[in-house]
């Protein structure tokens, strides 16, 4: 079974104005697609072959192969943590546990959008449940530089944000404050996020 490039959950244009089609266009068409490419010839003929692609990213060593497994998981988890008319407040138990984490959601959004503005790599900001601690600790605002990923440190992604330049540059040049700010407030889907955090919560009771 090859790694398959997945359907966009919406349609190209269906971030616009936030994220335009033509980001979208090489965004996804190009930079992943060629991941997806890279991956499968990386395995191709090799006992990987096969294999899940969560399976290859939490076991393969540092290098072009491992970059091009966790660059294909990161993009499709990015895809999926955005959504048309997204933003605006969570509920439930992810409300209550980003409000006991960060003493508010809208702490944690500022903290989220500090951290991804401030990331001096090119890599990603994510939100992350973190099994190993306890209570409000559980979750957490952690960066990854390059294809790095939670997933190889034991901790469950719930949202995440891409900050290297090819996905923002076309829209906003050098703002990434501005692409982050509109991440944030207009496209952050947290549908995903809290289904994300109540299958972790399920998985670590």
């Amino acid at each position: 079974m090859t790694i398959q490039l997945p359907d966009l959950p919406y349609a190209p244009d269906g971030l616009a104005p936030h994220i335009s089609e033509r980001t979208i266009s090489f965004h996804y068409g190009k930079h992943h697609a060629s991941y997806v490419t890279a991956v499968n010839n990386g395995v191709a003929g090799t006992p990987d072959e096969g294999r899940p692609l969560e399976d290859l990213v939490c076991s393969l060593p540092a290098g072009a192969l491992f970059n091009a497994a966790a660059q294909t998981w990161n993009h499709n988890f990015y895809w999926q943590s955005m959504s048309p008319g997204g933003g605006g407040e969570p509920d439930g138990d992810l409300a209550a546990a980003l409000s006991a984490g960060f003493g508010s959601v809208d702490a944690f959004r500022a903290d989220f959008a500090a951290g991804a503005v401030g990331n001096f790599a090119s890599g990603w900001g994510w939100l992350v449940f973190d099994a190993a601690a306890a209570g409000a600790d559980s979750l957490r605002i952690v960066q990854t530089d390059d294809a790095r990923t939670p997933l190889t440190d034991g901790l469950t992604p719930l949202l995440v944000i891409d900050v290297w330049e090819h996905a923002y540059y076309l829209d906003y040049q050098n703002a990434r404050a501005a692409y982050v700010d509109a991440f944030v407030e207009h496209l952050i889907n947290w549908e995903f996020a809290s289904a994300n955090y109540s299958d972790a919560q399920r998985a670590h009771a």
